[in-house]
């Protein structure tokens, strides 16, 4: 098996030769190339570049247009702040959707039309191009928490939940109207399978998640298994509370930061699951030994079953030592996933 045909394998329900590995890379991928972050995010043919060099490097079984969140905020008129060599961010102070009454104007924007939603469907068609043949090529959105954040700022949001839970609801359909529309965009670009984004979600607590959020993660996740489109499903922090919702998604791949246990996650979302993670991306990929990561992913591996692809909890760190990231990879190739370490 490629790559590609590894990763698929393991999403539909077929046993791979071995291990997929799916780590997500961004400010890493840039410096393997000796780019400016900025660049990266912002012009496709440099992603492209990062994206090719690292999986070749390391041997990563897909590559994604994963970049920042500001992608789809800037092409409503969000502000967001832009820096040399870090990822652009969310300027809260400004948020767009300070004023509520401010929804109401928005129109969702056309993929084609908007400069950056463009730039990251032509990274999907250049990966699909150069590489789509050998690795999974992965699409990527934001989740309607992480987005909703992003326009009426974080802080405004949790509030909202409780005063002005209408605004919230509306807020989120506007979201999800825009985010499958980019979904589609990138599928029709080349994309393979599309990840979600829903950092914001791992901040509210189990009543709000059911209540507010999970309503539309899956709705949202619906439409596009409806288009016959790949789900991944990565909420960052500590999503141990609202891990049952998490699974009753019924994403095609689930991502677990490092403060939500594999078994735990396994005993919740069944046995069925594809789940990926979940070792500390700092204090154990950063900062640890090949030996030690090694035995790690093998601890992950153990918890979760034959249902698992190697990655970190979250993005790679930039200064992670080469040694660190491929002793993680050495893992995926040399254990088929039905062996389980003792």
């Amino acid at each position: 098996m490629n790559s590609r045909e590894r990763i698929l394998a393991m999403l539909e329900g077929r046993t791979p030769d071995i291990l997929p590995a799916m780590p997500i890379t961004m400010m890493f991928a840039a410096d393997q190339i000796g780019a400016k972050y900025l660049d990266y995010a912002t012009n496709y043919r440099v992603l492209a570049e990062g994206q090719i060099k690292v999986a070749q490097t390391f041997d990563i079984d897909h590559v994604s247009v994963i970049s920042d969140p500001g992608c789809e905020a800037s092409a409503v008129g969000a502000p967001i702040k832009y820096f040399p060599d870090q990822p652009p961010a969310i300027d809260e102070e400004n948020a767009l959707l300070s004023d509520p009454g401010k929804l109401a104007a928005l129109t969702v924007p056309v993929p084609e039309s908007s400069e950056r939603m463009r730039n990251r469907g032509l990274g999907v068609k250049l990966l699909k191009e150069r590489i789509g043949g050998e690795k999974l090529v992965e699409g990527w959105i934001e989740g309607p928490c992480a987005e909703a954040a992003d326009l009426r700022g974080i802080n405004n949001l949790m509030l909202d939940f409780s005063d002005s839970p209408d605004f919230v609801r509306a807020l989120f359909e506007f979201v999800i109207k825009m985010e499958l529309d980019f979904a589609f965009y990138q599928v029709g670009m080349g994309a393979d399978l599309i990840g979600i984004g829903d950092a914001a979600a791992s901040l509210v607590g189990p009543r709000l998640y059911q209540q507010f959020v999970w309503p539309y993660e899956k709705k949202m996740v619906d439409v596009l298994h409806q288009r016959g489109i790949k789900t991944r499903l990565h909420i960052c922090g500590n999503t141990r509370p609202i891990l049952q919702g998490m699974g009753e998604l019924h994403c095609s791949l689930v991502d677990l930061d490092y403060p939500a246990p594999v078994s735990d996650a396994r005993a919740r979302m069944g046995p069925e699951q594809v789940l990926l993670g979940n070792i500390d991306p700092v204090r154990v990929l950063r900062d640890g030994t090949p030996e030690s990561i090694y035995a790690a992913i093998g601890e992950c591996h153990r918890q979760a079953g034959p249902h698992y692809i190697v990655g970190a909890g979250c993005e790679v760190p930039r200064d992670t030592a080469p040694e660190n990231l491929h002793a993680m990879m050495r893992y995926a190739r040399e254990q088929p996933p039905h062996r389980l370490a003792n």
